[in-house]
């Protein structure tokens, strides 16, 4: 990690915070919290944004998962604002800039976050490697739909890339000329060759299924 991150404060994060993602779904687990965290701190450094700050909010993005997702982003900046432990790092005032970001995070959000460090962890959290991308909505539709087929499962992949990464899809990049930008053209030209869609679904669904 990073020696920019406070050491006290990256101590407390890798012993009472990252260990909580170990139970959450292949998509959300502490190797992706850990990207999250990553990324986030080397965007903070090339916009000149506060790397402590950044960290924290990476860390704590997506803990709200603790309870029902679809509000998770909510959940999760009440879980940052609640942890009196942070006021030994960051003040009042950092601290509810910090809960609005986690709010803030969500791809699906139809407004932009409220502030800068909003955008660094809305663009963090998109780890838009194409196989990324693909593996991990395989890996949630076997985690959420184990009753489903390969059929259906095809049929879920397919609809959900085009409902949040096609040209009319939800997701949204907030930093321009990140290296999302161009990783989003490069999932984009792919989803309009169903044909090598299909073929990238089924190599990935029989490597985690194991056949």
């Amino acid at each position: 990690m990073d020696n920019n991150v406070n050491l006290d404060l990256m101590s407390f994060i890798e012993t009472e915070i990252l260990p909580r993602y170990s139970k959450f779904d292949k998509a959300h687990n502490l190797s992706h919290v850990t990207g999250v965290v990553k990324r986030s701190i080397t965007l903070a450094k090339s916009i000149g944004a506060d790397v402590n700050m950044a960290y924290a909010i990476a860390a704590y993005h997506d803990l709200g998962l603790e309870g029902p997702r679809a509000i998770h982003h909510v959940t999760g900046g009440k879980i940052l604002a609640a942890d009196a432990r942070l006021k030994k790092w960051f003040s009042p005032e950092q601290i509810k800039i910090m809960k609005e970001a986690v709010e803030d995070h969500r791809a699906s959000a139809s407004h932009a976050p409220r502030s800068v460090y909003g955008k660094i962890v809305a663009e963090a959290d998109r780890d838009l490697n194409p196989e990324t991308v693909f593996r991990r909505t395989v890996q949630f539709g076997l985690d959420k739909y184990p009753e489903k087929d390969k059929e259906e499962q095809w049929k879920r992949f397919a609809e959900h890339l085009d409902n949040k990464y096609s040209q009319h899809g939800y997701i949204r990049l907030w930093i321009p000329g990140s290296e999302n930008e161009k990783k989003l053209k490069d999932i984009r030209a792919l989803l309009i060759n169903q044909d090598e869609l299909k073929e990238i679904f089924n190599r990935i669904y029989d490597e985690e299924t194991g056949i």
